[in-house]
């Protein structure tokens, strides 16, 4: 999953240390899309959990977009 140009940048907020399922609950009401942050910061989250940390900046694909990506 490539970036898009409406990509925003979001810094990780305590709340979501290592929790990557609560913000894909958060901005995408589904726990399940968490992988989608790794998938498009393959060089900031290499390890899709540990380095999901406090002051990490991270791309996040905005909702329409990820629907049309996933054809849902």
């Amino acid at each position: 999953m490539s970036a898009e140009v409406d990509d925003f940048l979001y810094t990780i907020e305590a709340q979501y240390m290592y929790r990557p399922d609560l913000l894909a609950y958060d901005l995408y009401q589904n726990s399940k899309l968490w992988w989608v942050f790794s998938q498009r910061n393959p060089n900031r989250l290499k390890d899709p959990l540990f380095d999901f940390s406090v002051g990490t900046g991270i791309y996040i694909p905005q909702l329409s977009n990820l629907k049309t990506a996933l054809g849902i």
